[in-house]
């Protein structure tokens, strides 16, 4: 593929980026016009459902994906099968490493999800093409280091209450970041999984729940639907995440 010259922000976009929901502030938002038609030439948006594996751990990559909706898991699988949930992924994360062979790890739907599929070879060439591109996927990739880093604190030096606090409060900020009061969503794990990701048992998860209902921090419906009146209170009672 050729060097493509970037261009002047212009309408003149392929139809489904226009309503394409992370174009803005996912890695697609770093291309030009003239880049985003040559791309889409490549790519495919698909709907996947809940508890559909994306790619698996060791698979061969061929394609990369834009998280448009929903929460994908990431998994890591020891040699002796055990696994462990090692991150979540949200709109508008990319979803695959650039240039690498094969996927470290397995990502799963953790909720139905919808996703724009690019070819590797594709986007591999466009972000050797485009630098504003790979600054932005370096960009993401240190601000997974440092959520990883933070994660290690929550796990290694947290309470319980503290730990299940920071595990709704990161899910708050994902699904809506702008917002300060009243944020409404679903749980996209399971309490087993929960207390996998948290390193607790499922007995301390649901009773840490009950105790942030009971103070008034969350609100909980079906025991997967949580509104948070106050994400300030949330965060303070995660220990400040």
């Amino acid at each position: 593929m050729q060097a493509l010259r970037k261009e002047p922000c212009s309408s003149d976009i392929p139809a489904t980026c226009t309503v394409c929901e992370a174009r803005r502030d996912g890695v697609c938002g770093a291309m030009s016009p003239a880049q985003l038609h040559e791309i889409s030439r490549y790519t495919v948006r698909k709907k996947i459902a809940h508890g559909t594996e994306l790619v698996g751990q060791g698979e061969k990559l061929v394609s990369y994906a834009n998280i448009l909706k929903g929460v994908v898991k990431l998994t890591k699988v020891m040699q002796d099968g055990r696994q462990q949930i090692v991150g979540l992924q949200f709109a508008p994360d990319f979803l695959g490493r650039p240039f690498a062979g094969e996927s470290a790890l397995t990502a799963e739907a953790a909720t139905d999800v919808e996703i724009c599929t690019v070819s590797k070879a594709a986007m591999d060439r466009m972000v050797g093409n485009c630098a504003e591109l790979e600054h932005r996927l370096h960009n993401q990739a240190l601000a997974e280091l440092d959520d990883a880093r933070d994660w290690m604190l929550t796990l290694g030096r947290k309470t319980a209450r503290e730990k299940v606090a920071s595990f709704l409060h990161l899910l708050a900020t994902h699904y809506e970041p702008e917002a300060d009061d009243g944020i409404e969503f679903d749980i996209p794990l399971t309490r087993q999984e929960i207390a996998d990701f948290l390193g607790l048992t499922i007995e301390t998860v649901s009773r840490q729940i009950t105790r942030l209902r009971m103070d008034g921090v969350i609100s909980v419906v079906d025991n997967r639907n949580v509104t948070v009146p106050k994400i300030d209170r949330l965060q303070m009672v995660a220990g400040g995440a």
